[in-house]
């Protein structure tokens, strides 16, 4: 695939298509199949573009900037599991359990669980501590 920046001669406005290849660009503009997507115009030309090359310091820095993302993940894959090995999941009854425990205050395992953006502020503004952890699939992609 190739894409090309492309400009009407009748309205002067530009816009960019991908073709399968060069020659797909040509074959579709000598039967006429090329129109301005602003005036309907048929007289359009490609204009000149640079190619998007990466360089050998662009890509060390795309690869250090995928190595930080694994280590990242991986901390947030290590954190959930101690959570899950540690702390009960009450699922979406977070904010009745998280108040049965704290008015109750009776020793518990700690818990985890989903609560609404309300239910945590509810919950806040009883002097219930919480804290939001993103939760992420910890299947391989």
């Amino acid at each position: 695939m190739i894409k090309y920046r492309l400009k009407c001669k009748n309205c002067e406005n530009s816009f960019d298509s991908w073709f399968s290849s060069s020659l797909e660009f040509e074959k579709l503009k000598k039967n006429q199949f090329l129109n301005c997507h602003f005036c309907n115009s048929k007289k359009i030309i490609k204009n000149p573009m640079a190619p998007n090359i990466l360089s050998l310091k662009q890509n060390l820095k795309n690869e250090i900037k995928i190595k930080k993302n694994k280590n990242i993940r991986k901390k947030f894959l290590e954190f959930q599991n101690f959570i899950k090995n540690n702390f009960e999941n009450v699922g979406d009854d977070f904010a009745y359990k998280a108040r049965s425990i704290h008015f109750d205050r009776k020793k518990t395992k700690g818990i985890y669980g989903n609560a609404t953006k309300k239910q945590i502020n509810e919950l806040h503004d009883e002097g219930i501590e919480t804290h939001s952890f993103p939760w992420i699939d910890d299947k391989k992609n």
